[in-house]
């Protein structure tokens, strides 16, 4: 059975706030890697080594921004564009060892401050809300690409 309409109206205000959460996580990233810049890092070591085109299109933001970011974890080091054989105009994004230790080092911080605002909750209660935020995300396939997939008529 669907959700009461007054109870998707209240997920809707708990889903804005959630900025907020977004926020003090992202206040716990170094400071030299800003939240777009772990993004980047996260998709790549996720995903695996990609084009910047596919890197926009997992980001779900345009090109320029993209690139900003890209430029800003490749002068860091912390990824590594070559020539892409197939196409010599395009760059290949790859994960160094360095953003590895970047990323090792965000998710230490995360998982701590995590720990310390969540303390308070027991094991089940955290593993619940990893279960629905999964199947949340699953419901809106957040990888997609942003064209491809229109937003429903709420009319």
């Amino acid at each position: 059975m669907a959700a009461a309409r007054d109870q998707y109206q209240e997920l809707a205000r708990q889903l804005s706030a959630i900025g907020a959460v977004k926020r003090g996580l992202g206040r716990v990233l170094p400071h030299e890697c800003p939240a777009g810049a772990a993004a980047v890092l996260t998709l790549l070591e996720r995903h695996g080594e990609m084009r910047m085109s596919r890197l926009a299109e997992l980001l779900a933001i345009d090109m320029s921004v993209t690139s900003r970011h890209v430029a800003h974890v490749a002068e860091r080091g912390w990824i590594d564009r070559s020539p892409d054989p197939s196409d010599k105009r395009s760059r290949i994004l790859r994960l160094t060892p360095a953003g590895r230790d970047k990323l090792a080092e965000i998710a230490e911080r995360y998982t701590h401050a995590l720990a310390h605002y969540l303390g308070d909750w027991s094991d089940d209660e955290v593993e619940e809300l990893n279960h629905l935020l999964g199947r949340l995300r699953a419901s809106f396939d957040v990888c997609r690409p942003a064209a491809s997939t229109p937003a429903p008529d709420v009319t």
